[in-house]
């Protein structure tokens, strides 16, 4: 197969692992900078330009889009299932996980547990969305926030009030949810692939710190989920329409809490603690599935 992935830097360890796993199994593979894509939008033949280059055809495409570029790059990544390339995730799945309100409404929709979560815009609603969720202490978050940035923790009913109102003023969109003080500042990571749960690993946070994230020092370890954690992360894959997932859980006291759906997640954390070949489960993953016109919305989303 010739195989693209959208990425901008090939010494990225997850972009690295990928080259590495389809070259492996003797696939041909080219990296391609994401934000260096231009495109010709014609009625009957779509193409993709890169450097100076129109981009030849590939059997699949392998986003590994930032946040900070979602619009182009799913706009990149739309084009190419206009072309009739097989998406390892479609655009339309891409970018309704990446919107973290419609994704847990989405959630929510199909019975899958979350914390209670309150989202407001006025100042004057403060005090309702705090005891919305059971007041303090409770987590606020960006909802453009990513890897841990822009999530505050708050213990006092005073303390959410000012961080609401700093929030607010600043015209930025926010969500306020429950904190669930019995996970004891670690999460689940579940790596889902088609539909299977083919690795997990809790992370913990540091001493004095509740954000898990690998990037703001948590640890991560190997971890035996249950059934029904390996069932609600598949199926929220599912719900977002993704065939590759991180699905982040929290363990309750009323059972698995899901946190975020990732799109795309990283292979260092998850590979490092468990060993196993992730890159390669991604690869014959394709290698199953990859169909020219194959993708359900081609585009159209």
């Amino acid at each position: 197969m010739r195989i693209a992935i959208l990425s901008r830097s090939r010494s990225i360890y997850s972009t690295k692992r990928l080259v590495e796993a389809a070259e492996e199994r003797g696939h041909e593979v080219k990296v391609v900078d994401t934000l260096r894509c231009y495109m010709s939008i014609a009625s009957h033949r779509p193409t993709i330009h890169y450097r100076g280059d129109t981009l030849g055809e590939f059997d699949a495409v392998i986003p590994r889009i930032g946040a900070s570029i979602t619009f182009y790059g799913t706009a990149v990544l739309r084009q190419f299932e206009m072309m009739g390339t097989f998406p390892l995730n479609e655009s339309v799945a891409v970018t309704r996980s990446r919107d973290k309100l419609r994704a847990l409404q989405l959630l929510s929709r199909r019975g899958i547990g979350l914390p209670v979560t309150g989202f407001a815009r006025a100042a004057d609603d403060i005090g309702d969305l705090i005891q919305m969720v059971g007041g303090a202490p409770l987590v606020v978050k960006l909802l453009e926030g990513t890897q841990g940035i822009g999530v505050v923790l708050c213990e006092t009913k005073k303390a959410a009030e000012s961080v609401l109102e700093a929030f607010m003023g600043l015209n930025v969109s926010i969500m306020v949810q429950e904190y669930i003080k019995e996970a004891g500042g670690a999460d689940i990571r579940c790596f889902v692939v088609g539909d299977k749960v083919v690795a997990a690993i809790k992370r913990q946070a540091q001493p004095g710190e509740f954000r898990s994230n690998l990037h703001r020092g948590g640890t991560a370890s190997l971890i035996k989920i249950t059934p029904e954690e390996r069932s609600t992360a598949v199926r929220a894959a599912r719900i977002m329409g993704l065939n590759v997932a991180g699905v982040d859980l929290l363990r309750s006291n009323h059972g698995p809490l899901v946190m975020e759906v990732n799109s795309s997640p990283g292979l260092e954390g998850i590979e490092s603690a468990t060993g196993k070949d992730v890159a390669g489960l991604i690869i014959g993953f394709l290698e199953k599935n990859a169909r020219k016109d194959k993708t359900r919305t081609r585009g159209k989303g």
